[in-house]
């Protein structure tokens, strides 16, 4: 018998696999490719039609593009729905304000409150609700044990505990699956300092965060007398976030770093539970766990899928989500898959590559998104500011940084003439608006008027110089 046998799962609370056991549900993760997409047609087609009649915006959306769920027969059959986008979540919030028309839940009945932190406009919130959350609990609970985590395990959790879904999905997901958790935090002045001590006092085994904060972690230690390999004791360290833990290099540099097994996960907030992107223990790139979130990779032009082996845009949709469930969501990302076996045992497709891209124009640096057009807003909005400006990314030693070419206007090239203050006072002016912006200090270099080229058609304000996948 499955796991589920009706819709929406409930799941039992006190089930554990035996310690030995590599699978949580055996059965689910290792049954032969097509029976799965049998398991995965009658959950999508209760999904969707809970979405139809529950939601105004599905309703809507899909009559228009002459979709019904009755017409939802085969797993090809998916394409007909249209993509929905971020864009569109955030249309439908601002007319049906909290939360929007794709809520499919009572009020009453929505537990947790997540969001976005808003930093291209208006905040998108994330109604969870009281069973969703549970559900969420119990998939990060099977994902992080096909990651190797156990019961026996201390995770230390250093991410932000806010509206940020990470370190909240993690947490309940180490508390269903038995360990313990040490949630520890992250951004507050002095806290990593703090960490160090406590890492070697608690000895936690596991460790979550982004691979750049850990990567600053270690840096910290060395400076202040601790080897992170011998006076830590992390077993597994698991990321999401940014890439990182899915580029050769930072993955190899984490695990020589601390002696231990570095995974990547990751999807989206919106596609809370996020860990169905996720490795095992085995480390070949993310695992698409498509019994709880079924993802299709198609073309960023024609939206059509792409066969295994190629680079596709990932769209993900829920499978086990009443309270504001998302349907052929597009991440915008870039990655490539494939469904070659991995020697875990487990049949899903992965992303051996994990997700390394974005088709947009959003850049991931130390964990946080930023958008090339959050910070043409502050610059435009800024006396002294002279119409162009470059974003220029690199790469240093193991933090990303951020460098932003700003042109002065003529009248600040005139009144820096004559008191040589004036420039340096815009230059941290910018620093400061940028940041409170988009959460980073960035590097400011003013240039003179005109320097900066120009073009009648797509500016190419955006240089990435990290080479991510370089060997070395």
């Amino acid at each position: 018998m499955l796991a589920y046998d009706k819709w929406p799962p409930i799941y039992d609370e006190t089930y554990m696999p035996e310690p030995e056991s590599r699978y949580w549900f055996p059965r689910e993760e290792t049954m032969e490719p097509r029976e799965r997409e049998a398991l995965i047609l009658r959950k999508l087609r209760a999904q969707v039609e809970w979405a139809y009649y529950r939601s105004p915006f599905y309703r809507r959306k899909w009559d228009e593009a002459g979709f019904h769920p009755e017409k939802l027969k085969t797993l090809d059959d998916l394409r007909r729905i249209p993509i929905l986008t971020k864009e569109e979540i955030r249309k439908d919030q601002a007319e049906n304000p909290p939360f929007g028309s794709y809520l499919c839940v009572e009020p009453r009945d929505v537990l947790r409150i997540h969001g976005t932190s808003g930093t291209t406009g208006r905040p998108t919130a994330f109604a969870i609700g009281r069973d969703d959350w549970r559900r969420i609990a119990n998939a990060h609970a099977r994902i992080m044990w096909g990651a190797g985590i156990r019961p026996s395990d201390t995770i230390f959790i250093g991410s932000f505990f806010s509206l940020y879904m990470g370190s909240w999905g993690t947490l309940i997901g180490a508390e269903r699956l038995g360990a313990v958790s040490f949630p520890f935090g992250a951004g507050v002045p002095g806290q990593t300092l703090m960490a160090l001590s406590w890492i070697k006092e608690i000895r936690p085994s596991a460790f979550y965060g982004t691979p750049s904060y850990a990567l600053y972690l270690a840096e910290k230690a060395r400076e202040n007398g601790y080897d992170p390999k011998e006076d830590f004791a992390f077993r597994i360290m698991f990321f999401s976030g940014e890439p990182g833990a899915g580029i050769p290099t930072t993955k190899r540099l984490i695990e020589e770093t601390f002696g231990c097994k570095c995974i990547d996960m990751g999807s989206t907030a919106e596609m809370s539970p996020w860990m169905t992107n996720g490795e095992c223990e085995f480390r070949q790139g993310m695992h698409l766990w498509n019994d709880i979130v079924y993802t299709e990779l198609v073309d960023p032009d024609t939206k059509e899928p792409v066969p295994f082996g190629s680079e596709g845009v990932p769209v993900y949709t829920h499978l086990e989500r009443t309270s504001q469930p998302m349907i052929r969501f597009w991440s915008g990302d870039l990655s490539l898959w494939t469904d070659e076996p991995c020697p875990c045992g487990r049949t899903y497709p992965r992303l051996p590559k994990g997700i390394y891209g974005r088709v947009d124009d959003m850049l991931v640096i130390r964990g946080e998104n930023v958008y090339p057009s959050a910070i043409e807003e502050v610059l435009r909005s800024m006396e002294g500011f002279g119409g162009e400006f470059r974003i220029i990314v690199t790469r240093e030693k193991v933090m990303d940084e951020l460098t932003i070419q700003a042109e002065y206007s003529s009248s600040i090239a005139s009144q820096a003439r004559s008191d040589s203050e004036v420039l340096q006072h815009l230059q941290k002016e910018m620093q400061l608006r940028i940041k409170s912006k988009i959460g980073i200090r960035p590097t400011i270099e003013l240039v003179s008027p005109g320097t900066l080229e120009r073009t009648q058609f797509k500016a190419r304000r955006v240089i990435d110089k990290r080479d991510l996948f370089k060997e070395g």
